[in-house]
């Protein structure tokens, strides 16, 4: 484990690193082959304290995994701008968890589907009257004829990074560093 240089922003809670994850929308896998980096924006949610995503059953992202299956999954959102009367400390309030191990395929239909209506749940809840039947992901086919695959990211290590901004200190359109208390 390589620890955070900015420890001070270094955030522990796990109840807020399991919130963020499982709220935030898009998170960036990051794969490497042959010393080449490949890192692409995912839908993904976070089930059963492991990152779940699906895609393609091929395509470059499954053959960088097959060669190497090590992988860091990022997750970022801005909060907005912190203002301070010297431009030196203006600052991005922000939260960010990078997730790293090892990326496997689901194989068990069971765990796949359950993943998948997590993915359903997080991303349009509520608009299916029924939960997602095994056989939709058994048998799903994308228009491009691609079988659809499901994969886990099996954390070694999370870390995670936050920057709060103070009551008042967020930048807003017209504010000026005359509004600085």
């Amino acid at each position: 484990m390589n620890p955070i240089r900015m420890y001070k922003l270094e955030c522990t809670d796990l109840i807020k690193i399991n919130g963020f994850l499982e709220q935030a929308r898009t998170g960036f896998l990051g794969l490497s082959a042959m010393d080449s980096p490949y890192v692409v924006p995912l839908n993904y949610t976070w089930w059963k304290g492991s990152v779940y995503f699906h895609g393609a059953a091929e395509g470059r992202k499954v053959t960088i995994l097959q060669s190497n299956s090590q992988a860091c999954f990022t997750v970022c959102e801005d909060q907005g701008t912190i203002t301070n009367i010297i431009p030196a400390k203006t600052d991005t309030a922000y939260m960010s968890v990078m997730v790293f191990g090892v990326v496997e395929l689901v194989t068990d239909l069971e765990e796949a589907t359950g993943a998948m209506q997590s993915i359903l749940n997080k991303y349009v809840p509520g608009y299916y009257d029924n939960p997602l039947a095994k056989s939709h992901v058994e048998k799903y086919v994308s228009s491009l004829g691609s079988r659809t695959a499901v994969f886990k990211l099996i954390p070694s290590e999370v870390t995670a990074k936050e920057n709060e901004a103070q009551e008042g200190a967020k930048f807003y359109p017209g504010k000026t560093q005359h509004h600085e208390g």
